[in-house]
């Protein structure tokens, strides 16, 4: 059986932390194998020296048997390697072609060949049964699509051994469906093909074996047919993982949060159409949906990014539109965005201070009127790394050297602890694995629990039917009715998030008191 990446005493050290310890590691000709692990785990080091990013400190590479030394990704490349970075690079007011051979461009003489880039994209896209239109500008086309450009670079550039880092992590379910289908396609087509995922449902769909590793070790490879969800995750975390939080019964209470015919126009488009609906406390509001139908929108008009054309928003009863950011901040309202590195972290600042970013203004957090306790904001920083499990345990490490899921607890732990009354999480489970999502729902429910009223959007319909007291469901940026958790059923919430409309009288919060 041919071998085509084989990784032997790979080590690699970073200052305070080593983030793979002498890891061996093959993967097989034409076979999907998957690398799985918590956050931190090493996942992304590893492939990013196998693509050439990093150099190790320790360690050997063969690449079908041959030894490598990459000095960088050109060397990875010329080898035969591609890699699709979980945050695309994909310049968005170029074209779907422009992108893809961007770097390799064909030229006659110092000029540049646009029609003949876009021939051999249409060629590639026949060979490889892509849907892709070479001429559509980035910009204006979908996360999904933006991966199968970021698949087809790879492929343009002639490699064998893709690598695709969190590769449905930002994909609605239908996306998913659609790169499984790629997936097998390419493998058809004797390309070795490796995911980084934390999804242990297209871990068990897609993959061929499996490769599990926990702070920078291996646990195991198995055969993925050979085990299940459960045995992978055991062997992830070290233990049982019970998702979903503690629900604790609860009548509906108070309501927090009325958002009242609300339209919202972005450009000339209108994202949002009327869109009506209240949150309680001591409830999850789930909204689910396809993407861009209007969710971040919502979010960011809540959380008072955006201004509204029409309607009113109203926290308490008492009108939150026209209020600033660090106004909605102070009146109790977290917002945890979809996207993390660009809307929800300073990325070159400590993990210290973007732990209490938008909420420096808070007494505690303050010796005098205009200094900083520097002390107990320190103090605070490492309470809330503890209790998030954030990792490394560096409140001076940059947020930038934070792997995705760490982020992300950063941002959960800063907006969750620092709020008093309504919290608004955008995907607040995407790219993070299983270990985060977790300790995410547990943090949700406990606020539920605790009475606070949480308006939490999700893509992924299982999270969104397991933490939710009430499901909203939105299509193209109206919605198409409000269910009963309890009762929903997946069929009723895909037909309403096809554009049916339909509304349960038992998800009448008002009615029921």
């Amino acid at each position: 059986m041919d071998i085509s990446v084989q990784m032997y005493g790979i080590t690699m050290k970073f200052p305070g932390v080593v983030a793979n310890d002498n890891i061996d590691f093959e993967v097989r000709r034409s076979e999907v194998h998957a690398l799985v692990g918590e956050n931190g785990a090493g996942k992304t080091t590893l492939m990013n020296i196998l693509y050439g990013l990093y150099i190790p400190t320790a360690g050997h590479i063969k690449i079908w048997g041959e030894e490598q030394r990459f000095q960088s990704a050109i060397d990875a490349i010329q080898a035969g390697i591609g890699m699709v970075h979980q945050h695309f690079m994909l310049v968005p007011s170029l074209s779907v072609a422009d992108n893809i051979v961007l770097g390799d461009e064909p030229h006659k003489g110092v000029v540049y060949q646009r029609d003949q880039s876009v021939e051999l994209i249409k060629k590639l896209c026949t060979k490889y049964d892509m849907n892709l239109d070479p001429t559509k500008i980035v910009a204006q086309v979908s996360l999904g699509t933006q991966q199968r450009i970021e698949i087809m670079k790879a492929l343009y550039r002639q490699a064998e051994i893709i690598i695709l880092d969190e590769p449905t992590a930002v994909l609605t379910p239908q996306e998913i469906d659609e790169l499984g289908a790629m997936l097998i396609k390419l493998k058809s087509m004797g390309k070795t093909i490796i995911i980084i995922t934390h999804k242990l449902k297209e871990v068990v769909a897609f993959s061929d074996r499996v490769t599990v590793l926990r702070r920078g070790k291996v646990v195991s490879t198995v055969n993925t047919g050979e085990s299940s969800a459960d045995k992978i995750t055991n062997m992830m975390v070290g233990r049982n993982v019970q998702l979903g939080g503690n629900k604790i019964k609860k009548e509906c209470g108070k309501e927090v949060l009325r958002v009242d015919n609300v339209r919202y126009y972005d450009g000339r488009i209108e994202k949002l159409k009327g869109v009506s609906l209240s949150v309680h406390s001591g409830e999850i509001l789930g909204i689910a949906g396809i993407d861009n139908s209007g969710q971040k929108e919502l979010t960011e008009l809540i959380a008072g990014i955006h201004k509204p054309n029409k309607g009113s928003i109203l926290l308490d009863g008492q009108k939150l539109t026209g209020n600033d950011i660090s106004r909605i901040k102070d009146k109790g309202v977290g917002f945890i965005p979809q996207d993390r590195q660009t809307s929800g972290l300073a990325l070159g600042m400590s993990v210290q201070e973007n732990l209490m970013m938008g909420f420096h203004r808070k007494s505690e957090y303050r010796s005098r009127k205009f200094l900083l306790n520097k002390e107990g904001i320190a103090k605070e920083a490492k309470d809330k790394i503890k209790i998030f499990d954030i990792r490394p345990e560096n409140p001076a490490a940059l947020a930038r050297t934070l792997s995705g899921g760490n982020q992300q607890k950063v941002v959960v732990a800063r907006e969750v602890s620092n709020s008093s009354r309504l919290i608004i999480a955008d995907q607040p489970s995407r790219g993070v694995d299983i270990g985060a999502i977790e300790l995410i729902h547990k943090t949700l429910v406990d606020a539920r629990n605790n009475g606070m009223a949480v308006l939490l959007v999700s893509l992924e319909l299982d999270e969104v039917m397991l933490l939710s007291d009430r499901i909203a469901v939105i299509y193209d940026g109206q919605i198409m009715g409000i269910l009963d958790a309890a009762t929903a059923t997946r069929e009723q919430i895909g037909m309403m998030m096809a554009g049916v409309k339909m509304y349960d009288k038992g998800a009448d919060c008002e009615k029921q008191n």
